[in-house]
């Protein structure tokens, strides 16, 4: 069963031309109203060819009364079905940045550089994409805008370097190149929120309230890869009316996952739902009307 398959049998009550269905929720130009209704972005990152994460993501996001969709990049590498999430994605045309998975699947850059498991699973990556699908990876930009937000899968200041994000030092980098009151990112699998006001201070989230004068710089959590102690999906909506950003955490089908990992002869990861790095992202945890020290 192909992806668009999976996707039509999770996402229940859609109409039979599921394509256009798709196409529907991604358009960029759009206004906080739009006939009365609420404009609520879901952003999603560092997918990383997990299929089974992907449909349980978009089926929440569905249910929630997402109207957009926009992704923080690194759609492959890693897990089985890269071509199936490419087609998702691209189906969707939802805006997408370019992560350094997708920059390393599209090209022929050497991976000495990478973690073992991620070098093995980008060769294999490279022989299951299409030319059209390595295409569509290498053309994608580092940042963009989309609605009144931005994105980019890891610093602003040199998005093609693929630093990360980790603590306010780190972010206070970014927001000297942030044009935007929020900026959504990734590459840590970490959901963290950094706030700049009269100083930068951060930490990890649930929900949170965009106020006027400070800027934002959001790590969604990821999709298919989380990396903060919680095996469950992660993505993130914005509803732009109110200024409410929402983290969500999404169960999904993790046995079907490992097992196309093992038949297809790539490396598992060791401890699902542990971080590879740090467990617990720095600071305590941000709420609605929360201002940190």
């Amino acid at each position: 069963m192909d992806g668009t398959s999976r996707l039509r049998g999770r996402l229940r009550e859609t109409p039979d031309d599921l394509s256009e269905f798709l196409k529907r929720p991604s358009r960029i130009g759009v206004k906080v109203l739009m006939n009365g209704t609420s404009i609520k972005f879901a952003l999603l990152g560092d997918i990383h060819a997990n299929l089974e994460a992907l449909v349980a993501v978009l089926s929440d996001a569905r249910e929630q009364g997402c109207t957009h969709y926009a992704c923080v990049g690194d759609v492959v590498g890693y897990n089985a079905n890269p071509r199936e999430c490419l087609d998702i994605v691209r189906s969707m045309e939802m805006p997408c940045v370019k992560g350094n998975h997708d920059e390393y699947a599209s090209t022929l850059a050497p991976v000495e550089n990478l973690n073992p498991r991620a070098a093995v699973a980008i060769l294999w990556t490279r022989q299951k994409l299409r030319e059209a699908d390595k295409r569509w990876l290498s053309d994608l930009k580092y940042v963009r805008p989309v609605a009144s937000f931005s994105i980019v899968h890891a610093t602003l200041d040199s998005p093609q370097h693929w630093g990360y994000v980790f603590d306010k030092l780190a972010a206070a980098a970014s927001f000297t190149y942030q044009n935007t009151s929020v900026c959504f990112y990734g590459h840590t699998h970490l959901p963290m929120a950094f706030i700049r006001d009269s100083s930068v201070h951060g930490g990890s989230y649930s929900k949170l309230r965009v106020e006027p004068g400070s800027k934002y710089f959001i790590n969604v959590g990821s999709v298919g890869e989380p990396r903060d102690g919680n095996p469950l999906a992660a993505y993130v909506i914005y509803e732009l009316s109110e200024g409410f950003i929402e983290l969500r955490r999404v169960a999904y089908d993790a046995a079907s996952t490992e097992a196309k990992v093992l038949e297809a002869g790539l490396p598992v990861r060791r401890h699902r739902g542990v971080s590879e790095g740090r467990l617990q992202p720095p600071g305590r945890d941000i709420q609605v009307g929360t201002r940190l020290a």
